[in-house]
């Protein structure tokens, strides 16, 4: 009875030295918290994304340690930033909020090298022999951009291409992490005249996969009063700090490759103003010249 009472007591003595040796060690090797962390993460949507760029919610704590910036997460919104940036004693992050946008309009214009059948993935879709479109700039539309976003901001339209909902969009850009043709980008939510096209390919190369490609033909150049697109490396790219929607671009455009799509009646309208102010200035012209 004795040795068993000794063991017990032995046992209990050891187990109080260790537990003073582990609360010593504790104190000693504690990581000082910074308390402005929790904070920041409760401002944070926690949708754990990826959008930051981060693993995850948790890693976005690295605007404390000045590798990312108050508005590193998107989804939270610019209250939420300006929140943060005052908890960091920073000002209040300024300038408009950005939507994503797919640089595509092919779709079912676009054509079809052959019938896929595999997974719906258009991570899959590519690696079987490039992909199913002629196009190889061209949105494969089996919805990889729509299953990685989180806020239901991405949908295939009816046309066959991914579209955004600007109204859901938070620009977090977790579709364009996953769009394998790397056709969605950030946009100023203001602006509407887009370039729905990515396709670098020249003129009739462009023109013999889709129909609604650009071909860097440069008319929406000559014709923007703003100096607010240019053809760059086969494709009109609009800037969009010199762009004020003027949409001139839109109804001299042959191809329908810039957003919103003039209609017929659009075009013909335009054309007859061209025409006129050409047959005034040339009235206006010094006889003999």
């Amino acid at each position: 009875m004795m040795n068993i009472l000794f063991a017990v007591a032995v046992l209990g003595i050891l187990g109080a030295i260790f537990g003073l040796v582990l609360a010593v060690a504790s104190k000693i090797f504690e990581v000082k918290k910074d308390p402005r962390e929790e904070a920041i993460l409760g401002l944070l949507a926690g949708a754990n994304c990826g959008g930051c760029g981060y693993p995850g919610c948790g890693g976005c704590a690295a605007i404390l340690a000045g590798e990312a910036p108050v508005t590193a997460c998107a989804p939270a919104g610019a209250e939420n930033a300006a929140a943060i940036a005052k908890i960091m004693g920073m000002e209040a992050p300024t300038g408009e909020r950005q939507v994503a946008f797919v640089r595509c309009t092919g779709g079912v214009n676009a054509k079809k090298r052959f019938d896929y059948v595999g997974v719906k993935d258009c991570i899959s879709a590519t690696k079987v022999a490039g992909g199913p479109l002629e196009c190889a700039f061209g949105c494969l539309g089996f919805g990889s951009c729509v299953a990685a976003c989180q806020f239901g901001a991405m949908s295939i339209g009816p046309g066959g291409t991914a579209v955004v909902d600007p109204d859901k969009c938070t620009a977090c850009m977790a579709c364009a992490a996953a769009c394998p043709r790397h056709l969605i980008t950030s946009v100023p939510v203001s602006k509407k005249v887009h370039v729905g096209c990515a396709n670098q390919d020249k003129g009739k190369a462009a023109m013999s996969v889709c129909s609604t490609s650009c071909i860097g033909c440069g008319l929406c150049q000559k014709e923007c009063k703003k100096d607010a697109i240019h053809v760059e490396n086969g494709v009109a790219v609009i800037d969009y700090d010199k762009c004020v929607g003027c949409k001139l671009c839109t109804k001299v455009c042959p191809r329908d490759a810039i957003l919103p799509v003039a209609t017929a009646e659009e075009k013909e309208k335009y054309k007859a103003i061209k025409k006129a102010q050409a047959e005034k200035a040339k009235a206006a012209e010094p006889a003999g010249k």
